[in-house]
C-alpha cells in the first residue's frame, strides 16, 4: 500500500500514522471542526474538514469518507477502534470500491460484532460462554423470566455494544426493570440495535483478553494475554501484560481457545477475545472485538512486535512472518488511560488544556491525542493520552511509572492522573491480587 486515509482522530490516527510514515506510506485524514488544531491533523500528509463536530455529523459519515478516499486515490482504509471500526457497512462498501479495509471481513465483522450471533458461534466452537440468554430479549417480561431462572447477580448488556456501553450489572428484579427500557434506548442510539440480552454476572473476576492475528494464508496466532481488570463503570482504565497471578496452565489454555475461535470463524487481521476469569480460574468467553485495541501497545511492548504495521501488511495479502513458536514475550508493560474527567465522579472535564509537560523517559511512550493549547471538547471519549510504561520485570515497570505519572503536569482540565497514583500506592495492585471490582473495593472503599 502507498496510500492510507485514517476514518478516526486523536491518540489512535496520530499512533498509526507514525507506523505508516516508519513504511513510507502516505497518510490521508479526516477531521471535524472541533479537531481542526490537533496534532494527528497537522502529522498527516493530507487533512480534509469532514463535517461540524458532533460525531453524526462528522466521523459516522460513511459515504463522505469513502468519497474522500475514493477522490484521493487510497489503497487502504485502517478504521482504528471506534467510530466505524466495527461497521460492516462501511467495511462492504470499501471492499466493493477496491479498497482494502484494514481489519477483518465484514461478514467475520458481522457474526462476532452481534453479541448473541457471537455466543452461539463460540459454543459451536467448544469455547466457554459465560451462562446467559441465547437471543435478545424483547420484553421487560422476557428479561425479567430469563433472570430469575439464572439467579441475580446479572449484566444487561447490548447485542451491539461494546467498551462498556449498554452494560449495566442488576442486583435484582426491581433494578432490571428499572434499566431495561434505558438501555435498549442507549443501544439503538450508540450502535443502530436495541436488542439486548443477560449474561450471569462472574463476581471477583479477572478480565483478560488474548490479543490474535489472522492472515489470508489460514495462519492464525496468539500474541498473549492483557489482563484488563482495573476498571470503572465496564471501562479499563489500567491494563497490563504479562497478567500476574494467572498460571501458566490457565494462560496456555486460554491461548489455546482464542485461536480455536478465530480459526472456527476464519478470522483475518487483528482481533481480540476477550474472557472473564473466576477465582478458580475457569474462564468464560465474554465477546470478540473485530478490530485493533485501545491497549493494543502492552502486547507491543512485550512482544516487539508492530501490531499497526502487521495489520496493514495482512491486508495487503502478506503472510504472517512468523509461527507461533517464534512468538516470544519479555519483560512487562503497562497502559495508563489518561482521561479529562474529575478523578473521583467520573464526570468528564472538557477545556483548555493550559499545560501539559512529562519527562522524556527510556522506555515509556506517549500516545498523546491532544497537545499544550488545545482544547478537549464534549463530543467525544475524553481520551487525553495513552501512557504505555515497559520494564524488564513488573516491579520495575511500577516504579518507572510511579516516578513518571508523579512527574507529569496537566493544567487547565481535572484528569485521572491522581487515581493512577492511587493505584500505584496501593499494595493490593503491586501484589497483581486485584479484580474488576478493585477501584471500588480497594481504592474508593
Amino acid at each position: 500500500m502507498k496510500k492510507i486515509l485514517i476514518a478516526n482522530r486523536g491518540e489512535i490516527a496520530l499512533r498509526i500514522i507514525k507506523t505508516c510514515k516508519k513504511m513510507g506510506i502516505e497518510t490521508v485524514v479526516i477531521f471535524s471542526d472541533a479537531d481542526a488544531d490537533l496534532p494527528f491533523v497537522k502529522e498527516a500528509d493530507y487533512a480534509f474538514r469532514i463535517g461540524e463536530a458532533p460525531v453524526s455529523k462528522s466521523y459516522l459519515l460513511k459515504d463522505e469518507i469513502l468519497n474522500i478516499a475514493v477522490r484521493e486515490q487510497v489503497d487502504g482504509i485502517h478504521p482504528g477502534y471506534g467510530f466505524l471500526s466495527e461497521n460492516t457497512e462501511f467495511a462492504q462498501a470499501a471492499e466493493e470500491k477496491g479498497i482494502k479495509f484494514i481489519g477483518p471481513s465484514s461478514e467475520t465483522m458481522a457474526l462476532m460484532g452481534d453479541k448473541v450471533a457471537a455466543r452461539k458461534t463460540m459454543k459451536e466452537a467448544f469455547v466457554p460462554v459465560v451462562p446467559g440468554s441465547v437471543t435478545g430479549l424483547s420484553t421487560i417480561e422476557e428479561a425479567c423470566s430469563f433472570a430469575a431462572e439464572i439467579g441475580y447477580p446479572v449484566m444487561l448488556k447490548a447485542s451491539g455494544g461494546g467498551g462498556g456501553i449498554g452494560m449495566q450489572r442488576c442486583d435484582n428484579e426491581a433494578a432490571l426493570m428499572k434499566c431495561f427500557a434505558s438501555t435498549k434506548t442507549r443501544a439503538k442510539a450508540y450502535f443502530g440495535n436495541d436488542e439486548v440480552f443477560i449474561e450471569k454476572f462472574i463476581a471477583d473476576a479477572r478480565h483478560i483478553e488474548i490479543q490474535l492475528f489472522g492472515d489470508h494464508h489460514g495462519n492464525v496466532v496468539h500474541m498473549f494475554e492483557r489482563d484488563c481488570s482495573v476498571q470503572r463503570r465496564n471501562q479499563k482504565v489500567v491494563e497490563e501484560s504479562p497478567s500476574p497471578h494467572l498460571s501458566g496452565e490457565t494462560r496456555a489454555k486460554m491461548c489455546e481457545a482464542a485461536v480455536a475461535a478465530a480459526k472456527h470463524v476464519g478470522y483475518i487481521n487483528a482481533g481480540t477475545i476477550e474472557f472473564i476469569v473466576d477465582d478458580k480460574e475457569n474462564f468464560y468467553f465474554l465477546e470478540m472485538n473485530t478490530r485493533l485495541q485501545v491497549e493494543h501497545r502492552v502486547t507491543e511492548g512485550v512482544t516487539g512486535l508492530d501490531l499497526v504495521e502487521l495489520q496493514i501488511r495482512t491486508a495487503a495479502g502478506a503472510e504472517l512472518p512468523f509461527s507461533q513458536d517464534e512468538i516470544t514475550k519479555k519483560g512487562h508493560s503497562i497502559q495508563f488511560r489518561l482521561y479529562a474527567e474529575d478523578p473521583v465522579k467520573f464526570i468528564p472535564s472538557p477545556g483548555l488544556i493550559k499545560a501539559f509537560t512529562f519527562n522524556e523517559t527510556d522506555g515509556v511512550i506517549m500516545d498523546c491525542a491532544y497537545a499544550e493549547g488545545n482544547t478537549v471538547t464534549p463530543y467525544y471519549d475524553p481520551l487525553v493520552a495513552k501512557i504505555i510504561v515497559n520494564g524488564e520485570s513488573r516491579e520495575e515497570t511500577i516504579e518507572k511509572a510511579r516516578t513518571f505519572l508523579n512527574e507529569m503536569k496537566i493544567e487547565g482540565i481535572k484528569t485521572n492522573l491522581p487515581l493512577f497514583i492511587n493505584i500505584l500506592s496501593n499494595e493490593q495492585f503491586n501484589q497483581g491480587r486485584y479484580s474488576t471490582s478493585f477501584l471500588q473495593t480497594a481504592v474508593f472503599a
